[in-house]
């Protein structure tokens, strides 16, 4: 098996649905190393981007290259939606699931679905049916089941849309947690100040394009176009 299977490359990687394209030609490398927020105006093209670069949507044209085989390439990555999918089972059998589907022994599985569901606060509520729980409790669990897989990648698409503050502090409480440890985060967001308090780069998508792609602390302060100066100052961009 591979170190790793980073960096991704995108060479002139293309999306399109009947005929028309959803974005690209799209060039960039997502390295080992670093948190990238994907921002720009709603239908900019965020989630087919995530989308393309985890393998839900087929290329039109170009190539996405991962450093490793189809198997660990769909073995070590994961991708949380921003509605999170519950199984229709108790918390513990939502996290121990995926351990379960590769093989782990079920007392293994079992532990580690205990250890998860307290760092998450969720250890009161181990043997409750999933679907129950709260909106921030079903993200936090929806993130800690891809994260017990420990992916070298993780994708989330708007993970704190629909959460309350506290909500939003403990989850990227967890995700800062989870990038210093090791592992590559790539996260879509509308939240200006939640995209300053994570990334450590920006990919900005503007009308099916990657518009710029730079580091975060030259992004926020000295941004490379037009249309990233206005996103940034709130101005609506057509």
């Amino acid at each position: 098996m591979v170190e790793t299977i980073l960096p991704l490359v995108l060479n002139g990687a293309v999306v399109k649905r009947r005929g028309k394209r959803l974005i690209g030609p799209i060039d960039a490398e997502i390295s080992r190393a670093g948190f990238t927020i994907v921002m720009g105006p709603n239908g900019s093209g965020k989630t087919t981007l995530l989308r393309l670069m985890h393998g839900l949507e087929r290329l039109a044209e170009g190539a996405a290259v991962w450093q490793g085989t189809q198997i660990d390439v769909q073995k070590r990555q994961a991708y949380v939606f921003q509605n999170p999918i519950m199984l229709r089972r108790s918390v513990k059998e939502n996290l121990a699931y995926p351990l379960l589907l590769r093989g782990a022994p079920k007392s293994t599985a079992a532990q580690t679905a205990r250890d998860w569901a307290a760092r998450i606060h969720l250890e009161n509520a181990l043997e409750q049916d999933a679907t129950m729980l709260s909106g921030g409790e079903k993200q936090k669990l929806a993130l800690a089941r891809a994260l017990i897989q420990k992916p070298d990648v993780l994708f989330l698409d708007e993970p704190c849309s629909n959460l309350d503050g506290r909500a939003t502090r403990e989850i990227e409480e967890l995700l800062l947690e989870t990038s210093r440890a090791g592992t590559r985060i790539v996260m879509a967001t509308h939240d200006m100040g939640q995209a300053r308090r994570l990334a450590t780069e920006v990919m900005f998508m503007l009308h099916g394009n990657l518009h710029e792609f730079a580091p975060a602390e030259h992004f926020f302060t000295q941004p490379g176009t037009v249309q990233a100066r206005a996103f940034l100052k709130g101005d609506i961009i057509e």
